[in-house]
């Protein structure tokens, strides 16, 4: 759906799909895919970050940062072509980024722009680390949507986020001792817990309601992949542009020494012994 696709009289509404899953899994392949179809509209910026500010008090800390990034971002997108705003989305980017944001008529006014016939889409991967409480209330508050959730390989996915912390931090370690203080940082084990949080989804949606994808399948057989997401939310099949490009890649230079990456892995074993436990050993070859 392209964003030129805009109903300026649309009411505000809920999504009707959610992209969720661990950080560097795949969420932003998905919404950029997604984004195309014709029966899909997507908001003019990625993670709109509702439920995890109700239910993460923590993440309240860099959510205007959020938006203040996404704002930029979009309007540097059109500087950078040349083109001017149209004045329907300056006034909706004002509208969500000023005032009493968060509440719930705030969020239905994010996918009000939604064109009759389409199904507003939310891909916030931060939704994957709620609490019982924050799924039960979404359960709640979303009874018709359907909710996407990728899996990524638990190492795998701890390297990527910890190349793309120090990337922004501007570090860069240099003895075994630097690498094991920055494994030892916690945020890397929390936004992959998939033993602590896939339950709390799964308790809550059943398999019509809930699809979880492997991270793997989006670089060995995209088409496959988006044609069974496709399936799942009862969409007619669509033609995608790069399906085979990478969304935000690790960038190259940082190596990892093996012996942090065995140590990660001994510090994910939780991971892997659940995984091992609760999905085919098809699925697990799939995460990586």
């Amino acid at each position: 759906m392209s964003q030129l696709d805009w109903d300026p009289d649309g009411k505000p509404r809920k999504p009707r799909i959610i992209g969720i899953g661990a950080q560097k899994a795949g969420t932003s392949w998905l919404s950029e895919m997604l984004a195309q179809h014709p029966k899909i509209w997507t908001p003019p910026f990625k993670e709109v970050q509702f439920f995890n500010h109700r239910f993460v008090p923590e993440h309240r800390q860099w959510l205007p940062w959020h938006y203040r990034r996404s704002k930029e971002n979009l309007v540097n997108r059109y500087l950078s072509k040349n083109k001017p705003m149209r004045p329907e989305l300056v006034h909706y980017l004002e509208d969500i980024t000023s005032g009493q944001m968060f509440t719930e008529n705030w969020y239905r006014r994010i996918f009000a722009p939604a064109p009759k016939g389409t199904r507003p889409i939310d891909i916030t991967p931060e939704y994957s680390t709620l609490p019982e409480a924050g799924v039960e209330f979404m359960a709640d508050f979303l009874p018709n949507a359907q909710f996407i959730y990728i899996l990524r390989h638990p190492v795998d996915r701890a390297i990527s986020q910890l190349k793309m912390n120090l990337r922004r931090a501007g570090r860069t370690p240099v003895t075994i001792g630097d690498w094991m203080t920055e494994i030892d940082d916690p945020v890397l084990m929390n936004r992959g817990d998939y033993a602590a949080y896939l339950p709390r989804w799964q308790n809550h949606f059943g398999p019509d309601r809930l699809l979880v994808l492997p991270f793997g399948r989006i670089a060995r057989e995209p088409e496959s992949l988006i044609r069974q997401v496709e399936t799942f939310l009862g969409l007619p099949a669509a033609d995608y542009k790069g399906l085979r490009r990478k969304v935000f890649a690790s960038p190259d230079g940082v190596s990892v020494p093996d012996e942090a990456r065995a140590a990660l892995r001994d510090k994910l074993e939780p991971q892997f012994a659940y995984l091992e436990e609760h999905l085919d050993a098809g699925f697990l070859e799939d995460l990586r």
